[in-house]
């Protein structure tokens, strides 16, 4: 598996160490995981925003800090807070709800990658020895 990163205008290729290779030091492993964190928290943040927007426009919540506190609930895995009255909103709320069970594992899944990597090439590197 390979991380693309941009330093000072210049791509460079970071990859993951092989069973081979030894393990990362700890910098490189914490660069990794703010990396993966930071993107993980910019999609969800995306994903927010549209839920909200969704809520408020499409299922008629009147408030946006009410459109922004359902998305949350939802996308967290809570469940809906306000009750939505039209048909468009339910199919919204559907579709955002489905949505945000799936996107909520792929994105502990994203973040937990070089955790989970570097887990598995520690136990690994242990076995070889």
């Amino acid at each position: 598996m390979r991380e693309v990163a941009r330093e000072g205008g210049n791509v460079f290729v970071i990859h993951f160490e092989h069973r081979g290779e030894p393990l990362a030091p700890t910098r490189v492993f914490l660069r990794r995981l703010a990396n993966q964190g930071g993107v993980t928290l910019a999609v969800i943040g995306v994903g927010w925003v549209v839920g909200a927007v969704g809520y408020h426009v499409i299922a008629g919540i009147p408030t946006w800090l009410d459109s922004f506190y359902n998305a949350a609930m939802i996308l967290g895995g809570m469940g809906p807070v306000s009750e939505i009255h039209s048909a468009a909103g339910k199919i919204f709320a559907s579709f955002y709800a489905l949505f945000s069970g799936v996107f909520l594992i792929a994105s502990v899944g994203y973040f937990l990658t070089p955790v989970l990597h570097r887990l598995v090439h520690r136990f690994h590197l242990e076995e070889d020895s």
